[in-house]
């Protein structure tokens, strides 16, 4: 960068030096080391170190070659400062713990550093609107070129007054549709697969374990499942609520003990594989049998289910398709193109495995 110095003398002020490898404290290589080196101007070590096309090879060899002898890096922030642009990607979210925030966070940061991005992770402490207000709060001191946000709808409506003018977003999990671009596996879809494939084994009902009210993901499977039950004609039991935990699974699975001993509940549909694996152990414990005795499906699609004991039939979801759509999606609104509301779905399937069968007794498939 220039900039007019006493007497009207304008020096180029270097925004990329770093401290030398071995140098004592304060002390740094700043383009004009490499210039003196190379036998060039600080003009030309600028164009070399950003990559411009318009210096001569050899030279270009010179001054890469002096930057190596002398230690000197390109300070990427300081030329992110120069173009306006920081090649970082905010994220949003609330915790870690659940498998889809986690497997999400994980693509996301996967197709982000293949598009040449880094990402920054915004957490958010509780799901209150003044810790959400918060986290968009600090958008504005972060370097970030666009955020993608893992929360719930209810929250985001609170949270909208926080978001940066103009900054490129885009949502993962959420029916938020008519805000912003959100990006979500089908819930509804997976959930109907789940259920319509234990009603075909020849199961009276399904019975339910949710997840937790709050979860946008767990009303949306929670609902389909009563929905798919009720257009069967079936009758719809009292869902069962967890936490996505296998331990609330645990606790679910004890209560449903009885009623499958007593012939009532012959299947089991499980809002996640954590809870599925706690309804599994319940029932083992208490000498039933999966899936002679009740059959357990899941959803998500852990690399584990296929492990668990029985094999765990599951919905499958996508979690690297959908971190890779909110990364490029979030990257084009970044190179101008404009922001669409809407709800961008990645499909599911079934994974049938071995912990579900027709009732024992019943009608069969």
């Amino acid at each position: 960068m220039v900039t007019p110095a006493a007497g009207g003398v304008k020096h180029v002020v270097d925004l990329e030096a770093v401290t030398a490898p071995g140098g004592g404290p304060g002390r740094r290589v700043s383009m004009a080391d490499v210039a003196r080196r190379a036998g060039v101007s600080a003009q030309t070590v600028s164009r070399v170190s950003t990559g411009h096309q318009g210096v001569v090879e050899s030279t270009r060899e010179r001054v890469l070659e002096a930057m190596k002898e002398l230690g000197y890096r390109p300070n990427a922030a300081a030329r992110a400062l120069k173009r306006g642009h920081f090649q970082t990607l905010g994220v949003i979210l609330f915790s870690l713990s659940s498998t889809g925030n986690s497997r999400t966070l994980e693509a996301i940061a996967t197709q982000a550093a293949t598009r040449g991005y880094g990402i920054t992770l915004i957490p958010v402490a509780r799901p209150t609107e003044e810790a959400v207000l918060g986290a968009f709060g600090r958008l504005e001191e972060l370097a970030v070129d666009g955020v993608i946000v893992i929360m719930e709808v209810h929250l985001l409506d609170s949270a909208t007054v926080g978001l940066p003018p103009g900054t490129p977003v885009v949502v993962v999990d959420s029916n938020a549709g008519e805000q912003y671009h959100v990006v979500d596996t089908d819930q509804a879809d997976g959930a109907g697969q789940a259920v319509r494939h234990l009603l075909d084994l020849g199961h009276e009902t399904v019975f339910h374990v949710a997840g937790p009210p709050e979860s946008f993901a767990s009303r949306r499977r929670t609902a389909t499942w009563e929905a798919v039950l009720g257009a069967a004609g079936r009758r719809v039991p009292p869902a069962l609520e967890g936490d996505w935990s296998a331990e609330s699974g645990y606790r679910a699975g004890l209560e449903l003990v009885e009623r499958v001993r007593a012939g009532e509940c012959t299947a089991v549909f499980v809002a996640n594989d954590q809870m599925a694996l706690g309804v599994l152990r319940a029932l083992h414990e208490q000498g039933l049998r999966v899936p002679e005795d009740v059959s357990v499906v899941g959803y998500d699609d852990l690399p584990d289910a296929g492990c668990y004991l029985p094999p765990l039939t599951t919905v499958h979801q996508d979690f690297g398709e959908v971190g890779r759509r909110c990364v490029d999606n979030v990257l084009r609104q970044i190179d101008g193109e404009e922001a669409t509301p809407g709800v961008e779905l990645v499909s599911t399937r079934l994974v049938v495995r071995e912990s579900t069968a027709p009732p024992s007794g019943g009608r069969g498939a």
